[in-house]
């Protein structure tokens, strides 16, 4: 165990190609779940909580840690199990998601390990409109279920999804009817949020779940000689994504000249120093932190009139 505590932080700043680590952790029993290295910051034991009044359920407490207090999840509780009962003994993943410091109570955190995103696929249908996830895998013939954390944080503390006043006025909405956006998002939730900000816009939204289903779509545009910037505007695209990441997506197309001076902006929960430059690395356009619908609607108001000039 304590190898993984102080590998955490230390391998945050993974670079590669359509790669990614996990960190293996449980909820309860047996199943294994994962979570990307890049939004961990620490894991540790339970510290101790304190409860506070009228917060939601899934909120078990808050914690004291280095100088700050944060929120500690029950992930069981969260994903519609039943609450962790041997608090002393489990542990709290610190996260960073959309540029807020969370801690996840699990029962147990197993080992980091290295994969490509190919291996990671999304979930298989049947699963039912409600799970919690948005991709599984297999470590060594074992089943690792990855938890659509963005799913349980908007449930916990649904975001603001209004768009401020004057970001949006009868002119823009008018010339962005003509236009399309293409978006690409693992996360339902996401897909969702995204999806209802731009369509605030006037554009029209094609939404799509992974890199690789994206990268097959541009690519048959492209195929059919029609110029991709011709049909859509632009391409907002997570970075964390099944089959393919945002950056290898990012990559691809602009390694096809086909494709040249088309508009991408890498839209994540991912934040830093490091995933900016990463952005800049790959030759996106732009880098949006999830999830502000006001600098969102701003980038593709951008868009619209830069387009109609």
């Amino acid at each position: 165990m304590a190898g993984v505590l102080e590998s955490v932080n230390q391998r945050t700043k993974l670079v590669g190609e359509n790669r990614l680590e996990l960190l293996l952790f449980r909820v309860s029993g047996r199943q294994i779940y994962g979570i990307n290295v890049f939004k961990v910051k620490e894991v540790l034991q339970c510290p101790k909580l304190t409860v506070l009044p009228g917060s939601n359920p899934v909120v078990r407490g808050v914690a004291h840690i280095r100088s700050g207090t944060i929120p500690i999840m029950d992930m069981s509780l969260a994903t519609g199990n039943a609450p962790l009962q041997d608090i002393q003994n489990a542990f709290v993943i610190i996260t960073e998601y959309n540029g807020k410091t969370q801690g996840f109570l699990v029962a147990g955190v197993e080992r980091i390990i290295n994969m490509n995103w190919e291996s990671i696929h999304p979930p298989p249908k049947g699963t039912g409109r409600e799970h919690y996830l948005t991709a599984v895998t297999e470590v060594d013939k074992v089943l690792v279920e990855i938890i659509d954390v963005e799913k349980i944080l908007a449930e916990v503390s649904p975001v603001n999804e209004t768009i401020r006043d004057g970001i949006i006025d009868d002119g823009v909405k008018s010339r962005a009817s003509a236009r399309k956006v293409l978006i690409v998002d693992d996360s339902k939730i996401a897909r969702k949020q995204v999806s209802r900000c731009l369509e605030n816009v006037g554009v029209e939204v094609v939404a799509l779940n992974d890199g690789r289903q994206a990268w097959e779509h541009v690519q048959a545009i492209a195929d059919s000689g029609e110029r991709l910037q011709d049909h859509y505007m632009m391409l907002i695209s997570d970075i964390e994504m099944p089959e393919m990441d945002g950056y290898t997506l990012t990559t691809r197309i602009r390694s096809d000249s086909r494709m040249a001076g088309f508009y991408i902006v890498l839209h994540s929960s991912l934040s830093g120093v490091f995933n900016k430059a990463m952005v800049e690395k790959v030759g996106a356009d732009d880098f949006i932190a999830k999830f502000d619908p006001d600098v969102l609607a701003e980038q593709v108001v951008r868009q619209v009139n830069a387009g109609s000039q």
